[in-house]
């Protein structure tokens, strides 16, 4: 039985209706999808309280209550549960495209010098209608640059290439977009994008992802390396990418460097290298 609060879609007024007989509810919900439609939303651990994570433009989620001005729900990306505003929640149009560039930026009319309407972080998700010139329209009504974007079944095959992406976005505990990430925003992020599922948390991903490897093994490039709470990934067998506090930022940094200045600082050496299959 699952039991993690991130991931039990079970609150004091519902439970989704798969946990009938397993969870105390007052009633049981099949839930209804929507998508985001804000550019990006907190999802948080309780209406008013500390976010868990973030979610993205298009992404879908199941709501199961609304009450307060806030959906109690949770997100098909990686079965995370909290609270989000119900004013970010929208229809749950099919997707047909996603942001493959770090950002991009939604106009009213396909002209780069309208003001835009908002901007989209890499890996959002947009329905496209139609076509105008170098621009795609979106079932909004917006266009977005046409080179921004890829279909949406389309995969990239380097998960550092994308981590590249973020380079210099601002560090953000429960961060998962370019204007602000964290250490498990950026791998879920680079994974995803390479169609690889990816929890949201670096204690879960660790549990998830790949074969743990002998202590002193030399990293290839795409391997992961945890720590109690953090988690980077290999660029080569020297440099590890990773949104960290040393740098408030996503940023390079010598391996063994970090290894080491992560011990000094108290929390220890690595918990485990993994290499995905």
């Amino acid at each position: 039985m699952q039991t993690d609060r991130r991931l039990l879609p079970a609150n004091d007024h519902v439970a989704a209706s798969e946990l009938r007989g397993v969870v105390e509810a007052p009633r049981y919900d099949e839930g209804a999808w929507h998508r985001v439609q804000v550019p990006v939303a907190d999802l948080l651990r309780a209406p008013g309280g500390p976010r868990e994570r973030q979610l993205l433009y298009g992404q879908r989620v199941r709501v199961f209550d609304m009450r307060d001005g806030h959906a109690f729900l949770q997100s098909e990306r990686d079965g995370f549960v909290g609270y989000l505003d119900t004013a970010a929640l929208g229809t749950d149009a099919q997707p047909t495209h996603r942001v493959h560039t770090a950002a991009t930026h939604l106009y009213p009319a396909p002209d780069l010098k309208r003001i835009e309407i908002c901007g989209l972080s890499h890996g959002a998700l947009l329905t496209i209608t139609g076509t105008a010139g170098d621009y795609l329209q979106t079932d909004a009504g917006h266009f977005v640059p046409s080179g921004h974007v890829s279909p949406v079944e389309a995969r990239d095959d380097d998960p550092v290439a994308i981590a590249e992406l973020y380079l210099g976005t601002p560090y953000l505990w429960g961060g998962n977009s370019r204007a602000g990430i964290d250490c498990s925003g950026l791998v879920q992020a680079a994974l995803l994008a390479c169609g690889i599922p990816c929890p949201g948390d670096s204690d879960l991903q660790e549990q998830a992802l790949g074969g743990s490897l002998p202590e002193g093994t030399p990293a290839r490039r795409g391997d992961l390396f945890f720590w109690k709470g953090h988690v980077a990934m290999a660029v080569d067998e020297a440099r590890i990418i990773h949104a960290n506090a040393r740098a408030m930022a996503v940023s390079f940094e010598p391996l063994q460097s970090a290894i080491a200045r992560i011990e000094a600082a108290g929390d220890g050496p690595p918990t485990s290298h993994r290499r995905l299959g």
